[in-house]
């Protein structure tokens, strides 16, 4: 009897060790990525049998090297946003019996009613193959004389700079019909949401179903389907159903709102064709700041812990806590593969490892379980789940700062080296 706690003191320092091992060895890779300007600074959060096994942290919110980054620091989440927001609303609807994945999208959704994809199933949609276009410029179509999208004329990228914006768009200064900050000399009109953005939807082209073509103009959408279903505010819904329950206290829309300090929010890019200055603690998408912030397409910030508590409950099945908040049939239905068939990788919303695993394509490492299921983000973000594993992976950083021209991350596989190293290290642990 004695022996035992002895035995636990060993195999404890021994699983210590090997966190250092790890946390060094993944700082090294993040400073090497910092040195070719893949980000100023960026953290690794690995959470394995629900315990965090590493969190590391390396250089600073900006190249001006003035304020390292920590582990409470709160990040745009850019697209991660997909799986963390009005995506939860869906799933909940389906673990109700509300939902049928396999209905046309203009019976949810009004904004596709009567137009060319109306009949295009939801279920397609969320697998990125219905044929909707990418994405849209929304703010293009702000500017006077220019006013167009591209399906509609080509786009002059010299006539940005004069700044005349189109009626009920957007003015320099607020009122009554223009209430929105996007800036502080930047305010959007009330009705810009239903007048612009879900107008642009409607005319956007739309291509053979069938293709896998990632796009986000779907869950533009989500907001006014949780408002119109619960009579709440999307972000209201959002927090009473899940983040304040999950304990994630950072996790929403809009942080300085939120009373969340400036200092602890990583600003992204140094925006010089829009905005005209350098975002931070506001949304970095245009079309989600054009949404006054709150789009499920992107606008969530967090910090790693509490996204980590999001994506731990979904890698449990839908509990943490004690507390159920889907049915673990409904976690695996959005999850899985949908049509690996046909070549894609989507399952609803989520993404998923390469159907046939390519290094050069890959944000995940190699040996990524086929259960396991995620999503990255623009700004240099990526969340991943392998129950398989019982691993929960978070990469944090600000990749577009100051220029979303800097895709070193990518071609240095910043992200799959590190997620390669805590998949050997969880091996070596059970050996």
């Amino acid at each position: 009897m004695r022996a035992l706690p002895y035995l636990f003191l060993l195999f404890s320092a021994t699983l210590s060790a090997q966190s250092n091992d790890l946390a060094d060895s993944i700082r090294t890779v993040l400073e090497e990525g910092i040195e070719a300007g893949a980000f100023p600074g960026a953290q690794v959060l690995v959470l394995h049998k629900g315990e965090p096994l590493v969190h590391v942290t390396a250089g600073y919110h900006t190249y001006a090297e003035k304020r390292p980054v920590l582990h409470n620091d709160v990040y745009d989440l850019a697209s991660v946003t997909k799986t963390s927001s009005g995506l939860l609303y869906l799933m909940q609807l389906y673990d109700r019996g509300e939902l049928d994945l396999d209905a046309p999208l203009g019976a949810t959704f009004p904004a596709f009613a009567g137009t060319d994809k109306a009949n295009l199933p939801l279920r397609s949609a969320l697998a990125h193959r219905a044929g909707l276009l990418p994405w849209v410029p929304y703010w293009q179509g702000t500017l006077r004389g220019n006013g167009r999208y591209p399906w509609q004329k080509r786009w002059d990228s010299s006539r940005t700079n004069d700044y005349r914006f189109r009626g009920r768009t957007l003015k320099r200064d607020s009122s009554r019909r223009y209430p929105i900050r996007i800036m502080d000399d930047l305010w959007l009109h009330r009705a810009y949401r239903e007048k612009n953005i879900y107008k642009a939807i409607r005319k956007s082209p739309v291509k053979p179903e069938g293709e896998y073509k990632y796009s986000g103009l779907l869950f533009y959408l989500l907001p006014d389907l949780v408002e119109r279903r619960t009579g709440m505010g999307y972000h209201d819904y959002l927090r009473q159903e899940f983040y304040d329950p999950l304990g994630a206290t950072t996790l929403g829309y809009r942080p300085l709102d939120r009373n969340i300090p400036l200092q602890r929010i990583v600003p992204t890019e140094v925006d010089t064709f829009f905005r005209m200055d350098t975002l931070h603690g506001v949304v970095h998408d245009e079309g989600a700041a054009l949404m006054n912030g709150l789009s499920g397409n992107a606008g969530l910030f967090s910090t790693a812990e509490d996204l980590g508590k999001l994506y731990q409950m979904l890698m449990n099945g839908g509990e943490l806590n004690g507390r159920r908040y889907f049915r673990e049939s409904t976690v695996t239905e959005f999850t899985r593969y949908q049509y690996p068939d046909e070549g894609n990788r989507r399952g609803l919303g989520f993404d998923k490892p390469l159907i046939e695993y390519n290094e050069d394509l890959s944000s995940v490492a190699e040996a990524a379980s086929s259960q396991s299921f995620g999503h990255s983000g623009y700004t240099g973000t990526l969340v991943w789940a392998d129950p398989e594993q019982e691993l929960v992976f978070i990469f944090l950083s600000n990749r577009v700062h100051p220029s979303r021209n800097r895709r070193a991350i990518y071609t240095m596989g910043v992200r799959p080296r590190i997620m390669t190293m805590v998949y050997e290290a969880i091996k070596q642990g059970k050996n």
